[in-house]
């Protein structure tokens, strides 16, 4: 019987589902043990995991046997894709099945922070009664929201806003001026520069690459408007964490919203820590109730399609 090792959680209806079938070593906590993981893809052939299992490295030596990897997610940067491509192991993303959790976080945390008067909670409780100070909140309405980054999430992102009545505008270079995604969209491309000068709320949708490492450091980070705010439900490292602080702690920034780190889980003592306007998540925006179900479902089928009816 084939062997289907998964290293992060899943849901478990999906896992039930593929145990009909497969041998399956289910092990949500086995990302954390590398002696055991090493161990327990060494006899399997296939691999499900999530975004915090390094499928590189002596992990994916260890794996002669695996033919195929289902992500639980989009993102493939924890998977060494050249050396899977060369071993011909597939690799299946989730694509899709989180997006509309994304799409709906970023608008959430966005009207959050235009808002501004949900961080109140602590001094109403305690007596104090900030009504004044906390009027001064903007609606998402009319808003410009520019997206980093016009792929799937990106564009069903611009549709939810476009429900609230924001404006958007989108750079990507990876999709062409005249691709039609854009008309379709009703969204307008624009230069980098252009977008982060003139949004109301500047929201990442790239993968992290060499190219996209440290693309919002201070000086970019000071190009947006005095009373913008910044969402990153991409990948850590695009946003220089370090500068981010800074110029929240300057009043440069009206808030931002981060649920990727450069390093995961955040370490404690981050110069993150106690910045003001900030919402921090631990990597859950495309996590929900549904969307689980969602990926854990489609993985689950496709990976039993990779591998097919077993052997006679």
């Amino acid at each position: 019987m084939r062997k289907i090792v998964i290293t992060e959680f899943m849901d478990a209806p999906a896992v039930e589902k593929l145990a009909a079938r497969f041998d399956v070593d289910y092990r949500p906590k086995l990302v954390d043990d590398a002696a055991a993981l090493e161990q327990a893809v060494a006899g399997a052939d296939a691999w499900i995991v999530r975004n915090r299992t390094q499928v590189r490295g002596r992990a994916l030596e260890a794996a002669r046997g695996v033919r195929v990897i289902g992500r639980l997610g989009v993102g493939l940067d924890n998977i060494d894709i050249d050396t899977c491509r060369a071993r011909g192991i597939e690799v299946i993303p989730a694509t899709g099945a989180n997006a509309d959790s994304v799409a709906e976080y970023v608008i959430a945390v966005a009207l959050m922070l235009l808002r501004g008067a949900y961080f109140s909670s602590g001094e109403v409780a305690g007596g104090a009664w900030p009504r004044e100070p906390l009027t001064k909140g903007r609606e998402g309405g009319g808003k410009l929201l520019g997206l980093v980054g016009f792929g799937s999430i990106g564009r069903l992102t611009a549709r939810k806003a476009f429900a609230l009545g924001m404006r958007v505008v989108a750079f990507d270079p990876q999709v062409g001026p005249s691709d039609a995604a854009w008309s379709q969209a009703g969204v307008q491309p624009v230069e980098l520069d252009a977008l982060i000068a003139e949004s109301d709320v500047v929201s990442l949708h790239v993968p992290l690459t060499p190219e996209t490492r440290g693309m919002f450091g201070e000086r970019r980070l000071r190009q947006m408007k005095r009373d913008a705010v910044l969402v990153n439900t991409a990948r850590g490292g695009i946003v220089d964490e370090a500068a981010l602080a800074k110029v929240l702690r300057e009043g440069h920034l009206a808030g931002a919203a981060l649920d990727v780190f450069g390093e995961e889980p955040l370490k404690a003592g981050s110069p993150l820590a106690g910045a003001p306007r900030l919402i921090l998540t631990p990597h859950i925006a495309g996590v929900t109730t549904e969307s689980n179900d969602r990926v854990s479902h489609l993985i689950a089928d496709r990976v039993a399609e990779a591998l097919g009816p077993d052997p006679d």
